[in-house]
């Protein structure tokens, strides 16, 4: 059986009744892999540091008025231990270790780590689930075919992605860098992508609708959230690898988080690319929270 983290590690500081992996719905699973960041570095640190933050989350969830950890119980593995693999044998890990979960009726949230893990967990909600689609908040596109000379750097993983799923399963949100040849791909593979200065602009608000709106109606029944920290506005997260300006902010952020699960099933979900700074408590903690809000929405 795979292990689990005590109340002293675990995600929220959740006492053994209600975080064993038996009696657990839902699974907290840590990748501390870092391994092409292109930038500032330290994504390694995120999974540890939003567990740590997370016992300064309250358990009791004001907006949906639950405690959901003793509703469903909500259990830590012991992070995945692939500092010394090779990119492929590393996916090769997630993406077995996603599979266990997956068969074993687990809710998966994957704490990163660098973007990439995510086309390793994708691949296997792929697998069970047909008309999977994916939302992915992110202030970078990912779908270069390789950067650095490597096909599998964080820059690159929707484009591995669109590998296995087809793009036009995929709705991009807040997107505000990219380069040219990405902007081709979402046009000629017909990629749903809500660029940030669109949604500044007001373009997809309209008749009382909003983009939150336009985004579930592009979404399929059964939905997967990526969601790359950086695609949050600086002001509110700098701790990321590349922040961009003009990002999302936390209130627009949980209004579609909070329309997804009204709306969707969601089946999965990650949370990448935060680099911890020193001394600097608030971005944990809003990982943190991130985290504890989707619980809250998606089951």
């Amino acid at each position: 059986m795979l292990k689990t983290l005590d109340l002293s590690r675990n995600f929220l500081g959740i006492e053994e009744k209600y975080s064993t992996f038996e009696k657990s719905k839902v699974v907290i699973l840590p990748i501390p892999y870092e391994a092409t960041v292109s930038y500032g570095g330290g994504t390694a640190r995120g999974p540890e540091a939003i567990l740590k933050a997370s016992h300064y989350v309250e358990f009791y969830d004001e907006e949906t008025g639950r405690e959901v950890f003793s509703e469903f119980g909500i259990a830590t593995l012991e992070p995945i231990e692939i500092s010394n693999l090779k990119d492929e044998d590393a996916l090769g890990l997630i993406y077995n270790t996603c599979g266990k979960l997956i068969e074993n009726g687990k809710f998966v949230i994957s704490l990163g780590g660098e973007h990439t893990i995510t086309q390793a967990l994708i691949a296997q909600f792929a697998n069970k689930f047909k008309d999977l689609s994916v939302l992915q908040i992110d202030a970078h596109s990912d779908l270069r075919q390789e950067y650095n000379n490597n096909k599998y750097s964080h820059a690159c993983v929707m484009a591995r992605v669109c590998e296995y799923l087809s793009p036009e399963k995929i709705v991009q949100v807040g997107i505000r860098a990219q380069a040219k040849e990405e902007a081709d791909i979402i046009r000629e593979k017909n990629i749903t992508t809500l660029y940030a200065h669109e949604i500044r602009e007001g373009k997809y608000d309209k008749l009382g609708r909003t983009w939150q709106d336009y985004v579930v109606k592009k979404l399929s029944n059964n939905v997967y959230v990526t969601f790359d920290i950086d695609g949050l506005d600086p002001s509110i997260m700098p701790s990321t690898g590349t922040p961009e300006p003009n990002g999302l902010y936390w209130n627009e952020v949980m209004q579609l988080l909070k329309s997804i699960g009204k709306h969707k099933t969601v089946v999965g979900a990650d949370l990448v690319e935060l680099a911890p700074i020193d001394n600097l408590h608030h971005p944990d903690l809003t990982a943190a929270k991130i985290v504890s809000k989707m619980i809250n929405y998606f089951l």
